[in-house]
C-alpha cells in the first residue's frame, strides 16, 4: 500500500495547485476584460458563483457520500462564513475594476500577513519576532507597489483601498475556516458559499445588472467555469500533500496576472510592482513555513507519550 503524502502524492498535489493556480489566473484575467465592457463587481460575483455552482455539484455528487456531505451541523457558522466571503470577493472584483491586473493580484496577496494579524487579535495566538518581521516585509511591499509620490504613476487610493479591505476580510474567512473545518465537510463550505454567492449576486444584479455583448457573455461564463475548477484544484491539492508544501504555489497566480495583462492587455508590470510582488511573496512564503512549523511542534507535543 502506498504511503501517506508519498513522493507520488506530493507531485500529484503540487501539479493540483498549480491547476488552481492557472485557473484562478484565467478567472480573474476573464474578469478584467470583462470590466472593459462595464462590467460591475456585483455582476462579477454572480456570473461567477452562477456558473462555477455546476462545475462543483458534479465534484460533490462525485465524493464518498455524495450530497449527504452538504449537510451542516453550524448554519448560521456556515452562513457567516459565506457573508464574509462574499464581502471580500466583492472587494476584490472592485479592485480589478480599478488597478493593472498585476497590481490587483499582488495586493490580495498580503491576506496572510493580515491572518497573522488576525489570529494574534482574535484566537490570541502567539507570533514571535521573526513572524512579525514577516509582517512587517509584506507592508514595505505593499507601500512599494502603492509608488507613493509617483504622481500618475501611484496606484489609485480607491483600488488600494479595496484591494486591502478585500484582503483583510479574506484573512478572516481564513480564521473562520480553522474552525468551521472541525465540524463540517469540506463540499458543504463550498458548495453553500456557491449557492449564496450565487442567491446575493442575484439579488444584486436586479439593481446594477445590464445587457452586454456575446464576447463579454463569454468572459463571464468562463470565468465561472475557471472559479469553479480552481476551487476543485485547491481542494483536491490539499488531499494529495501537505498545505505547507502546495501554499507556495500560490504565487505563480501573480505570474499568471502579470503574463495575461501584457499578453491580453499590453500592460508591462512596473518595476516597483514586480519589486512589491516579491516582498510580498517572500513574507507570506516565510508565514506559511513558520505557521507550518508551529503546528508540526504542537502535533508533536500532543502525541508526546506522558511520562
Amino acid at each position: 500500500m502506498k504511503a501517506r503524502n508519498s513522493v507520488e502524492d506530493i507531485a500529484g498535489g503540487i501539479a493540483l495547485r498549480i491547476a488552481a493556480a492557472g485557473a484562478f489566473s484565467v478567472m480573474t484575467a476573464t474578469l478584467k476584460l470583462a470590466s472593459f465592457d462595464g462590467v460591475v463587481a456585483s455582476e462579477m460575483l454572480f456570473y461567477r458563483a452562477f456558473f462555477g455552482l455546476p462545475v462543483v455539484l458534479v465534484w460533490v455528487l462525485t465524493q464518498p457520500g455524495g450530497l449527504a456531505g452538504l449537510t451542516t451541523r453550524r448554519p448560521w457558522a456556515l452562513a457567516g462564513r459565506s457573508a464574509l466571503g462574499i464581502v471580500s470577493i466583492l472587494c476584490l472584483f472592485q479592485t480589478l475594476t480599478l488597478l493593472p491586473l498585476a497590481d490587483a493580484t499582488t495586493l490580495s496577496f498580503t491576506a496572510p500577513i493580515f491572518a497573522t494579524l488576525l489570529s494574534f487579535l482574535i484566537l490570541k495566538e502567539a507570533v514571535g519576532p521573526r513572524r512579525w518581521a514577516a509582517v512587517a516585509l509584506g507592508f514595505i511591499g505593499v507601500i512599494v507597489v502603492m509608488r507613493p509620490g509617483g504622481g500618475e504613476q501611484a496606484v489609485p487610493l480607491a483600488g488600494l483601498g479595496f484591494a486591502l479591505a478585500g484582503a483583510v476580510l479574506t484573512a478572516g474567512v481564513t480564521i473562520t475556516l480553522r474552525q468551521l473545518r472541525d465540524t463540517e465537510h469540506v463540499a458543504a463550505i463550498v458548495f453553500w458559499f456557491f449557492v449564496a454567492s450565487s442567491v446575493v449576486g442575484a439579488v444584486l444584479l436586479v439593481f446594477v445588472g445590464r445587457m452586454h455583448s456575446p464576447a463579454t457573455f463569454g468572459l463571464l461564463v468562463a470565468s465561472g467555469i475557471a472559479g469553479g475548477l480552481a476551487q476543485l484544484f485547491m481542494t483536491a491539492s490539499l488531499r494529495a500533500a501537505p498545505v505547507a508544501v502546495v501554499a507556495p504555489f500560490d504565487y505563480l497566480q501573480i505570474v499568471g496576472a502579470v503574463v495575461f495583462g501584457w499578453w491580453l492587455m499590453h500592460a508591462t508590470p512596473s518595476l516597483n510592482t514586480l519589486a512589491g510582488a516579491a516582498l510580498i511573496a517572500a513574507a507570506g512564503l516565510y508565514t506559511a513555513w513558520r505557521e507550518h512549523v508551529r503546528r508540526k511542534a504542537a502535533l508533536m507535543r500532543a502525541s508526546a507519550p506522558l511520562v
